[in-house]
């Protein structure tokens, strides 16, 4: 039987699975699912924003309902929810329906993350948490690459439903780990829920995200935006309240770290503007005449070029510094976006390569990032800057799908032969926005770790 540290961390790496499962394999099912329930770009989009919206709007709210019910009960109620949402989506008889399981999913899926890692992390010494880390990052690695393939190979042989099921084993499995392993939740106690606080943020994320679509339709521009002023009122008046709170919901004060905010802006422009591109990569790749399964077998190289990127960033940085390694991937992860929209027809061998520099960029910039966050940071302020960085790491995915959605159904209308193309260049340049804060003159460094 495994020791109580190595059943959390299993129950926390399956839920971590799951949730990148359903992040990246739903993107080469577009084209099918495109076809069979006659959605448009914007509305497309959605299937990947709405589940990333649940995730991201109910993260704050995690803490206390873990508090108010027991860490165990409410992994359990999640993953039943979760796994209810797959079915209903990949049975949705039209998009409206589709739209509606994905953000339950992501509703559900946004309480199991921050809850697993809380109590995976609450078992393991300071010197075992090195090596969670490190399995955390394979499973990073591992799921994105395989995921696709496996969602391409499942369109080919059953349909765009097959891709939306294929989340269910992990979730059943997932819930008899929990069953299994997580010990009966003891005597709890919950704080006070900031119901003001968590309803101005919620709001103001889904009418940015909603501002942001309608903004790429003609007809629903000036509706856009009015929704994109009526966002900034609502994040106005949360940090507002957030300010006047002696323990606000989120310490949004940290921002003062220059390390922790230049982290979050370069995880919203480089690995977030990356998965929003892939709404524009599998569209190019699938006029190309590119098969679901190649566009999936893509992501193969994507990976192969990330693990070699995170495993020689410690020395880079060593040697380099924090700027001169993200200056480096934001250059190759713009170098593989702006040659993808130059080169929309390329041969299986030069996409693969693209796709190579995309994982070898946006992976420099995410673990130097990830390290960069919390240098300098000590004592209680760490748990509240982990709380902004795990919503920022949602957010990037929701906005950076959001913005190239925008750019894409922009395109559409007034370059239509050539939409895909300058989805993606404006993507690189997207990537690069960050190197206008990485002044000389305000040099970043991270402490090496003293050898004994």
């Amino acid at each position: 039987m495994p020791s109580p540290r190595l059943r959390h961390e299993a129950i926390f790496l399956l839920v971590f699975a799951l949730d990148l499962v359903n992040m990246f394999i739903a993107t080469v099912a577009y084209p099918a699912l495109a076809a069979e329930l006659q959605a448009d770009i914007s509305t497309l989009a959605w299937v990947g924003t709405a589940y990333m919206l649940g995730l991201s709007v109910v993260i704050p709210l995690a803490p206390w309902l873990a508090a108010r019910c027991g860490e165990r009960r409410l992994l359990l109620a999640a993953l039943l929810l979760f796994a209810l949402a797959a079915a209903l989506a990949g049975a949705a008889p039209g998009i409206g329906w589709l739209l509606g399981w994905r953000l339950l999913q992501g509703l559900a899926g946004g309480l199991l993350i921050p809850v697993a890692q809380a109590a995976a992390y609450r078992q393991c010494s300071p010197g075992q948490r090195g090596a969670l880390t490190r399995r955390i990052l394979l499973v990073a690695l591992l799921v994105p690459a395989l995921a696709p393939a496996l969602g391409g190979l499942l369109v080919q042989w059953l349909s765009w439903r097959g891709v939306l099921w294929a989340s269910l084993p992990l979730a059943l499995a997932a819930m008899g780990l929990v069953l299994a392993w997580m010990p009966a939740d003891g005597d709890r106690t919950a704080p006070r829920l900031q119901a003001y606080a968590l309803a101005t943020a919620m709001s103001a994320l889904g009418v940015l995200l909603l501002a942001l679509t309608w903004l790429g339709e003609p007809g629903h521009r000036i509706a856009g935006a009015v929704l994109l002023l009526l966002a900034l009122v609502l994040a106005t008046a949360h940090l507002r309240h957030a300010r006047q709170q002696a323990q606000p919901l989120l310490r949004w004060s940290l921002l003062s770290h220059r390390g922790l905010r230049l982290a979050m802006l370069v995880y919203l422009a480089v690995p977030g503007v990356f998965i929003g591109s892939q709404l524009a990569s599998t569209l190019q790749l699938h006029q190309a005449g590119y098969s679901a399964a190649r566009i999936g077998a893509l992501m193969l190289p994507w990976a192969l070029a990330s693990a070699l990127a995170i495993t020689g960033s410690r020395r880079l940085l060593a040697r380099f510094g924090p700027a001169a390694v993200l200056r480096g991937g934001m250059f190759l992860q713009a170098s593989g976006l702006l040659l993808m929209a130059l080169l929309p027809q390329p041969p299986f061998a030069l996409a693969a390569l693209l796709y190579a520099l995309t994982g070898a960029g946006g992976s420099l910039c995410s673990s130097t990032a990830q390290t960069l966050a919390f240098h300098g940071v000590e004592g209680e302020a760490l748990g509240d800057a982990s709380a902004l960085w795990n919503l920022n790491r949602q957010l990037s995915f929701c906005l950076g799908t959001a913005a190239i959605a925008l750019l894409l159904a922009l395109a559409l209308q007034w370059l239509p032969a050539r939409a895909t193309g300058v989805a993606l260049g404006l993507a690189a340049v997207l990537t690069l926005l960050p190197m206008a804060l990485l002044r000389r003159s305000q040099p970043l460094t991270i402490a090496q770790p003293e050898h004994a």
